[in-house]
């Protein structure tokens, strides 16, 4: 490791030239990665509302579809704004009700039902299909030019007219988050240690790879928007820990042991490798753990994070070196005293009655499981954005005046008889809370003659395989009535075609919420799982991995239990990802203070004594990484207008602090009360009498440096 130090130290200048050189294909993959918007495009293939839009867009060449309206527009301008909408790049086809009869036909010819679906009072709706699929390119920009072609008179919803408004939003709020933890983060860790400028060094470098991270993701195709929002953000509250204890361990070699600038750079650098590997290998299991998600969401955040954090390990023995190196003067002149206050006295305190804190441990051991097991969970994708986004305006009046909520798409098989279509239709449309149904055999009504029936009619909605219906209903996304309804609709279309499929947002999302909930509970044991093996093989102890995974869970439990007590019902994102991400990157407070109280405990201490000094000089070091952390996600978490982003930023930014004070106040409890059986269960534990007491031992000697997680 030294060897490797001392050549990073020789060949600074060239790791600059390299590092700087890198981030050309770095921005030019940054910039040419696509981002996806629309959540639903991770379930898995094999599901058969996936394989439905597959077949829609192959047979139909219908991928996504908009609910247009047009307020107060004479219905010949409408038929013409129609005609300049069929024009629009990637718009496959327009139903309107001028699809079922000439406009010179007198409407009463037309089926109330049908005729009523399509105007209420002086709006009128229409359906536009796109040839491309819901969240491409081409569905968004065909949105963007029919909002255009219709003006103020013009209403657009539908899951391609949500993911362009999110895109919009999205987009412009990004570069503000990544400013927001950049400026909190560096003014939070110029505060808590020795020097102004020695945050700025720390996220350039961490800047630098942050931009390696999110470049290297081009590789992938594309990549989540919420992964995006949030993977700077998170990839610099989890790596600045390690630039922390370069800058320590540079201190400790530079100032106290005498030695030369490279030399002590080299024995940090040695001592960083060895320390910060071990310590990432629990953050990054936590991010892996999210790859065994079926809703490939999780494998998408997990890589990009666990790349993230390898890079960060990388950068700080490469790149953080010779940033301090090149920029040791300003560092040193801008030398302050840190505004960390010393924990000898709450030491003291916490170590006195450790019966108290187990006891506290039980308390709020029930409600906060209770709150984490009740938290209420929401699935519709467009209840967390502002209400005054496009999309959201023309969906309330959709609503309003349709009483539409959600459109469904049924594809039956085109051999169906016509009376079976029609019995079919029928049963349907007696669904409690089905509003309309419009297919071939709902327009074409005894009165109407197929003579009169426009000639492409029949291939919109009809192909050699299949045969496809709409479906409009009053019920919301995500609801119980609308899964209800639906499971009634997929009974009812099966019994007449066993190959039928129900398709759509409604359908997706009632998957989404079947598949995460499964996710959920495999996500949490894979991720249990492995830090408990980590700290087993780490630590090298049977009841060690228990006592600190348990307490961390604790934190887990509290935070995200919290929204039961207050009311707030959390993104289903927030529930598979947080309780994976707080374990695997803050149990590492845990294992720090851990160590030091081994470490004491060998030296001859008694247990309250080993931990007295283990706490005073482990929580400097726990509470810099929690504030910091809390830093670089809390400003976005207030910012952010979208709830995915806000609400994951906040469970972050919570989950640290609650860790923390688990770690201060309960954790020294448990390594205490159960000293002797971590004796009995551990290796590399003596069993000590307690030779040495506290005020033998030399805690009037300087102090020392602070340690950072050191696994």
């Amino acid at each position: 490791m030294l060897k490797f130090g001392r050549a990073v130290t020789r060949k600074r200048k060239i790791i600059l030239v390299i590092c700087l050189l890198l981030l050309i294909p770095s921005i030019i993959g940054y910039i040419n990665t696509r981002v996806n918007f629309d959540v639903l495009v991770y379930l898995p293939e094999t599901m058969e509302t996936v394989r439905g839009q597959d077949i829609l867009l192959d047979e139909f060449n219908k991928g996504g579809f908009a609910m247009v309206m047009f307020d107060g527009m004479d219905k010949k301008d409408v038929a013409k704004t129609k005609a300049k909408i069929e024009k629009v790049n990637h718009v496959d086809s327009v139903v309107w009700y001028d699809s079922v009869l000439d406009l010179s036909t007198p409407m009463e010819i037309l089926p109330k039902d049908v005729y009523d679906a399509f105007n209420e009072g002086d709006t009128t709706l229409m359906a536009v299909f796109f040839d491309s699929p819901t969240s491409d390119d081409g569905s968004l920009e065909a949105v963007e030019d029919i909002r255009e072609i219709g003006g103020k008179q013009c209403f657009v919803s539908g899951m391609s007219a949500f993911v362009l408004d999110l895109k919009n939003i999205a987009e412009s709020e990004e570069p503000i988050y990544v400013a927001i933890a950049v400026v909190l983060a560096t003014l939070i860790m110029a505060l808590l240690l020795d020097s102004w400028m020695i945050s700025v060094v720390f996220v350039m470098g961490i800047g630098i790879t942050i931009i390696y991270n999110m470049g290297s993701n081009l590789f992938f195709g594309d990549i989540s928007y919420i992964t995006k929002a949030i993977a700077a953000v998170l990839q610099l509250a989890v790596t600045m820990d390690y630039s922390i204890f370069l800058w320590h361990s540079y201190q400790e070699h530079r100032f106290e042991l005498k030695m030369e600038r490279e030399e002590a750079m080299a024995n940090a650098i040695a001592k960083t490798l060895t320390s910060v590997a071990g310590s990432s290998i629990t953050t990054i299991a936590g991010f892996l753990a999210l790859c065994f998600m079926t809703f490939t969401l999780g494998l998408n955040l997990g890589i990009v994070m666990a790349k993230g954090v390898l890079l960060g390990v990388i950068g700080s023995v490469t790149l953080l070196p010779a940033l301090i190196l090149a920029f040791e003067k300003p560092i040193l002149r801008t030398k302050h005293k840190p505004f960390m206050p010393a924990f000898d006295k709450l030491s003291e305190k916490v170590t006195k009655r450790p019966a108290i804190w187990i006891i506290v441990f039980l308390v709020l051991l029930g409600p906060a499981l209770f709150g984490y097991t009740h938290t209420d969970v929401y699935y519709n994708l467009d209840s967390g954005v502002p209400q005054t986004l496009p999309f959201k305006v023309a969906s309330n009046k959709l609503s309003d005046e349709f009483n539409l909520q959600t459109e469904l798409m049924v594809l039956s098989d085109a051999k169906l008889s016509e009376k079976e279509s029609r019995n079919m239709i029928e049963e349907i449309n007696n669904v409690d809370g089905v509003v309309l149904t419009l297919g071939l055999e709902s327009g074409v009504g005894p009165a109407v003659p197929e003579s009169i029936l426009p000639g492409s009619l029949s291939g919109m909605v009809k192909s050699d395989n299949w045969e496809l219906m709409m479906v409009g209903t009053e019920y919301s996304v995500a609801t119980d009535e609308l899964n209800n309804q639906i499971d009634t609709i997929h009974g009812i279309i099966k019994k007449y075609d066993k190959n039928a499929m129900l398709i759509g947002e409604g359908p997706c999302t009632k998957d989404l919420i079947d598949v995460t909930d499964h996710d959920f509970k495999v996500v949490t044991a894979v991720s249990v799982a492995a830090i408990f093996f980590i700290i087993f093989f780490v630590l090298q102890s049977i009841t060690l991995p228990i006592i600190l995974v348990a307490c961390i869970e604790l934190a887990i439990f509290i935070n995200l239990g919290i929204p039961f007590y207050t009311g707030t019902v959390m993104s289903f994102i927030d529930s598979i990802c947080i309780s994976t991400i707080q374990l695997g990157a803050t149990v590492d407070y845990a294992i720090l203070m851990t160590t030091r109280y081994k470490r004491e405990r060998n030296a001859g201490l008694v247990p309250r004594e080993a931990m007295r000094i283990a706490h005073s000089r482990s929580m400097s070091s726990v509470c810099v990484s929690a504030l910091g952390f809390f830093a670089a996600t809390f400003g976005v978490s207030v910012y952010s207008n979208i709830d995915i982003i806000s609400s994951m930023t906040l469970f972050m930014a919570r989950g640290a602090i609650v860790s923390c004070l688990v770690v201060m106040f309960i954790l020294p409890s448990m390594l205490m009360l159960f000293d002797k059986v971590i004796i009995k269960t551990s290796k590399g534990f003596e069993q000590v009498e307690g030779a040495f007491h506290y005020n033998k031992y030399k805690l009037n000697q300087s102090p020392e440096k602070e340690e950072s997680i050191d696994v």
